[in-house]
């Protein structure tokens, strides 16, 4: 998620001006927030995102809607407020809260090494397993090098875009290169780790990642449009389509059909914006994990000058990362970015208040469109979260 490979995740042309907004229904209290709601909404796809949908989930157990542009461009029907989106990197806090699960069974600790659980898997070229930490995949101070496959092209897309990687290909690939720097040394966001602790949940439960995902916080959450799509690359209805331009200049390509590299615990699961308000609610709230684990999972570490210009002061825990509110506090919540989705999911500290942005289709050609995009969501995020608009210098 550096800037480069946002760049990447980010370059999906089209710029579309049509807007539409939701109500919601009953009590006027709720229409202040909508229209802030919805301000924010226009604004992200004024910077040339083809549709936007965001929800609000207040404290006393409301819902404030709000959706912006247009859900395809061959036939511009409005954006659902309850559309299907590949949620991307946000996948990783559903399997930080798992890890963290276990280790709360007494099944696992955050001081285990890789090679305990994977032995030999992460070896040659100076990657060592037996240096790096289960605590060190999470937060993204490993070391490993991530080599992760991408769509350089549009008839790369069209070739390969059904193609599958097992775990094991993708941490290959990793091990292919010399890791970037010893273990808990520095910070540096990446996937491989993620495809790691996938593996390791399976070795210590029998079940994939993906299983346990569902056991232990779909279900009992009733998230009942969360899953993990395997190797379909379709999604259900309703959904918008999405698009990439994989060349500044290109005509945009219709990317939503597509099975995608993320499918082995750095991201893969598809979700709604109602269901992931549910679960970052249940997760701050202390529904999720005992309190001695969400401690540890609230437990920060800064990230790097680069990260630090997408997600400003931002602070990385364990599947989780951090930001201060204008109207004081911080907030908890992840990002994610595939070829053709962008999501952003935030909670306050308590849980009691979170917010879901789901963007497909963004023109962003160079690094000042992928910051003024990350800016503006960053934006609604906070409006949302601080029930006001915030102080703008």
């Amino acid at each position: 998620m550096t800037i480069r490979s946002l760049t990447r995740s980010l370059a999906l042309a089209a710029i579309v001006t049509a807007t539409l907004s939701t109500t919601v229904p009953g009590a006027t209290a709720a229409e202040r927030p909508q229209a802030r709601l919805q301000r924010d909404a226009d604004a992200i796809t004024a910077l040339g995102v083809t549709g936007v949908q965001a929800r609000l989930a207040t404290s006393d157990g409301g819902n404030v809607t709000a959706v912006s542009g247009v859900a395809d461009l061959t036939d511009p029907r409005p954006v659902s407020a309850d559309g299907h989106f590949r949620i991307a990197s946000v996948t990783k806090s559903f399997v930080a809260t798992v890890v963290l699960q276990l280790v709360g069974d007494g099944r696992l600790s955050l001081d285990d090494s890789v090679e305990r659980w994977l032995p030999g898997v992460v070896s040659g070229n100076g990657n060592d397993g037996g240096a790096i930490t289960v605590r060190h995949l999470l937060q993204h101070t490993g070391g490993l090098h991530d080599d992760y496959p991408d769509y350089i092209s549009a008839d790369d897309f069209r070739q390969h875009r059904y193609d599958s990687y097992t775990p094991e290909q993708t941490v290959a690939r990793a091990m292919g290169h010399r890791p970037d720097f010893r273990p808990g040394e520095h910070w540096s966001y990446g996937n491989t780790g993620y495809v790691l602790l996938g593996m390791i949940i399976e070795r210590v439960t029998g079940q994939p990642w993906h299983a346990e995902v569902r056991d232990r916080i779909v279900r009992p959450l009733g998230l009942d449009h969360t899953f993990w799509p395997g190797t379909s690359p379709t999604l259900p209805r309703p959904h918008a389509r999405t698009y990439q331009s994989f060349k500044a200049g290109e005509p945009a390509v219709d990317v939503t059909e597509q099975v995608g590299p993320g499918t082995n615990g750095e991201a893969g699961l598809v979700s709604t914006t109602a269901d992931l308000d549910r679960f970052f609610g249940a997760l701050l709230g202390g529904r999720l994990l005992p309190p001695a684990q969400l401690a540890q999972m609230k437990r920060t570490v800064p990230v790097s000058k680069e990260f630090r210009k997408l997600m400003p002061r931002a602070r990385d825990g364990l599947g989780l990362f951090s930001r201060p509110l204008s109207c004081g506090g911080r907030y908890w919540g992840h990002e994610g970015g595939d070829a053709g989705w962008i999501t952003a999911s935030a909670v306050t500290a308590d849980g009691r208040r979170s917010v879901t942005v789901s963007l497909s289709g963004v023109h962003a050609p160079s690094e000042d469109d992928v910051l003024r995009v990350e800016q503006a969501m960053s934006r609604l995020v906070d409006d949302a979260l601080c029930g006001r608009p915030a102080t703008r210098s």
